[in-house]
């Protein structure tokens, strides 16, 4: 299928998903999260989650993190720019919904792309071979092409791989892995 075909699919499978079933699913993604050994690097980046599109609940990462004295960097959205701005999550991180309903930090302290050692990373769906869709905007191809190569690109999905995206491009980064409730995939 094509990038436009899986993202109306993935968001129709998202939006069947009951409340429960996405906080059952995002607990087993955590779960299957504390298998890889990710968790020697000091900073992770994470996207806090758009709960009306029913993306997989991140709290239950925060909490790991946390737990492991981890540097948690957050994301603003510059849609004039198509970019991202980090920002490390302090006690004193205010975050507030953007008009497209992502939680975000109003500001607090700058963390440069290089500097983040492993990235989890928002998609609707994923293939075999790494590649993800997304919502479309490029956001996340942008700041990832701008993290160190050896930075780990984690994808987080509720539902299991396609065979393949058909209309994968160049500027198309792809995951180091990707879990789902039932998996850890490896690329």
């Amino acid at each position: 299928m094509t990038k436009a075909e899986l993202r109306k699919t993935y968001k129709l499978r998202r939006q069947k998903l009951t409340s429960e079933a996405v906080e059952d699913l995002s607990l087993q993604i955590a779960n299957q999260l504390l298998t890889l050994a990710i968790w020697d690097r000091s900073f992770y980046h994470l996207f806090l989650s758009i709960e009306e599109h029913k993306e997989v609940n991140t709290d239950y990462i925060l909490n790991i993190l946390s737990g492991k004295d981890k540097n948690i960097v957050i994301s603003k959205s510059d849609f004039s720019t198509g970019n991202l701005d980090h920002f490390l999550l302090t006690d004193n991180t205010v975050i507030k919904k953007n008009h497209y309903n992502i939680p975000e930090p109003v500001d607090g302290i700058a963390i440069a792309p290089n500097s983040i050692e492993v990235v989890f990373v928002p998609l609707l769906a994923f293939d075999r071979q790494g590649h993800r869709v997304g919502y479309g905007k490029g956001f996340y191809d942008k700041f990832l092409a701008q993290c160190k190569p050896e930075t780990l690109k984690i994808g987080l999905s509720f539902f299991e791989a396609e065979t393949e995206i058909e209309d994968i491009f160049e500027g198309d980064m792809a995951l180091n892995f990707c879990v789902t409730p039932k998996q850890v995939y490896t690329f």
